[in-house]
């Protein structure tokens, strides 16, 4: 494989592309619940069912059989604007209103209590994921394209309240992935098409990992709660292809697929959390939640028979989230929510890309529980995430130098059901 082939495929190997909703392509949406106080106590609140992805030591504080379903509607609002070119190029060339679309996260859980001891729960929610699209025919079509990540993690979980101060809990989870990357070529002095397909890959696989959990309890109105989740290995298994003539000097595959794989590690993520009942009806939560990204160094893809065609060096460093959030129980039937938190990118400045723009989010959070019955609840909640305006520029394969400046902000609609059997 030549060197135009090799830089093709590179510039289209980029499977971390997004703007997503916390720190990279991390997703903290997986109840409605949490959303409402911008998932400040996740360790520490027993809400619902959905307490099996954040913290199942909360198990112990749900009585009988619960069950949770969950659909949050995200709405991205990521915009680029061109800064300078280095080709002659007009700038104005690399504008781009939304390069992020609109999607729908769903979650469901359910929470048994076996007795006094134990409790089991599970869950289908997810942890991670991105999408970006951008046109065929955009001129920096080697580092901008179409991106997704779809994870699905099922999870189950067990509890054991050892006295009345401590619970502790241990969840197996199993993670499927499936990525899809396409790029073309954009402007070029090659005297092809901007809107030609260099990159089309597409693979899946899936992982499996653990987690634990613990709650102290220090009265009945102060309690703390630490989860802890493991790294997940992903090897994105799949076929590659591409548009090039299979002749010199391109030596593309000519739409024939090629076996292939793209590596990654999903990172591992603890959060602390505390909740005080200040009063009857009102009641304070707090979390600190640290993602270990500092696995993720390096991007590297392999075609069989072929072996390594490209390395990029992503050096993510490990962020921290910081959230706090209040309850209160405005009647017998009606809870409000509010929360607001600050969530640390992990993307090194040196290597910033048009397809991950990723900057530090600040999420201002509503919500709201209400009692349909003694056995039914409704929770609706709404964040609007606003982030900080980025400057870079980026380098194709072809030498061509690309300036932008991106903005990214977002909006959250969520609607919960829970039920007690």
């Amino acid at each position: 494989m030549n060197r135009i082939m090799v830089a093709l495929l590179g510039a289209g190997a980029m499977i971390t592309s997004t703007h997503s909703l916390a720190a990279a392509f991390q997703l903290a949406e997986q109840n409605v619940s949490g959303l409402g106080r911008a998932y400040a106590g996740e360790a520490s609140v027993a809400d619902d069912a959905s307490v099996v992805s954040r913290n199942p030591a909360l198990m112990s504080k749900l009585q009988g059989t619960q069950v949770s379903v969950a659909a949050m509607y995200v709405k991205p609002d990521v915009s680029l604007q061109g800064i300078s070119t280095n080709n002659g190029i007009p700038a104005s060339a690399l504008d781009n209103n939304s390069i992020a679309p609109s999607a729908t996260v769903p979650s469901a859980f359910v929470t048994t209590q076996l007795n006094d001891k134990w409790s089991l729960g599970g869950g289908m929610y997810s942890q991670f994921g991105l999408a970006t699209e951008f046109d065929d025919d955009y001129v920096a079509g080697q580092i901008a394209g179409e991106t997704e990540i779809v994870t699905i993690n099922s999870g189950i979980a067990a509890s054991y309240q050892v006295n009345d101060k401590w619970t502790l809990a241990l969840g197996l989870n199993h993670v499927y992935a499936d990525a899809k990357i396409l790029r073309n070529l954009g402007a070029n002095r090659l005297g092809i098409s901007s809107n030609t397909e260099v990159v089309n890959l597409e693979g899946d696989d899936t992982g499996f990992g653990w987690n634990v959990g613990a709650v102290y309890n220090i009265d009945a109105d102060n309690r703390f709660g630490f989860h802890y989740r493991s790294e997940t290995d992903i090897t994105f298994k799949g076929t590659f292809s591409n548009q090039l003539p299979a002749v010199a000097p391109f030596n593309g595959t000519a739409g024939k697929a090629l076996s292939g794989s793209v590596a990654i590690t999903l990172p591992a993520i603890a959060e602390v959390s505390g909740s005080h009942q200040l009063n009857k009806q009102t009641a304070l939560h707090y979390s600190i939640l640290w993602t270990g990204w500092n696995s993720f160094q390096t991007l590297a893809a392999n075609v069989d028979n072929v072996g390594t065609v490209f390395s990029k060096d992503e050096n993510f460093s490990n962020s921290l989230r910081y959230s706090i959030g209040t309850d209160h129980q405005w009647s017998e039937d009606l809870k409000l929510r509010a929360g607001f938190a600050y969530d640390e990118s992990p993307a090194d400045e040196h290597h910033m890309s048009i397809s991950i723009p990723d900057t530090d989010r600040i999420w201002y959070s509503f919500g709201a529980e209400y009692q349909l019955s003694k056995v039914a609840s409704v929770d609706i909640g709404v964040s609007i995430i606003r982030g900080k305006t980025q400057r870079f520029v980026e380098k194709d394969n072809s030498g061509s130098e690309w300036g932008f400046k991106s903005k990214g902000h977002a909006s959250v609609f969520g609607l919960q059901y829970n039920h007690t059997l």
